[in-house]
């Protein structure tokens, strides 16, 4: 029985294509995406304190979307794969905000039927 001692370089890749090594990002480039979702979460935080009307529902998820993006294609290292995986990835976000935010409107749609008071009381 013999064992095989051969050495590969650092630069050879695995049979399913994959570097034998991580993809390493500069520090600076993810300390620059942190301060972007830093500011878009006190986007978040501030677009409650303005009356939209409706719009409220779609700016805060078109914000959350935007910031996941940015975690995947980041943090995630999307931004580096095979470009196919990044627009399968985004284009579900914006479906499931899309299909949040028709629930939520449509939930509007019942609002003139409910009886006020009518709910039972929360912490009994």
């Amino acid at each position: 029985m013999s064992q095989d001692t051969t050495t590969r370089p650092a630069d050879a890749s695995h049979a399913d294509g994959h570097a034998a090594l991580g993809h390493v990002v500069p520090v600076p480039l993810l300390f620059g995406v942190l301060g972007i979702l830093l500011v878009l979460t006190f986007a978040t935080v501030a677009i409650t304190w303005f009356d939209l009307g409706s719009l409220n529902l779609v700016a805060a998820l078109g914000i959350a979307v935007v910031k996941a993006t940015f975690v995947l294609l980041y943090f995630m290292h999307l931004r580096w794969d095979k470009p196919f995986n990044a627009v399968v990835i985004v284009s579900s976000l914006v479906l499931v905000m899309l299909f949040v935010g028709f629930a939520m409107i449509d939930s509007i749609a019942y609002q003139p039927d409910v009886i006020p008071g009518y709910s039972p009381a929360m912490g009994q």
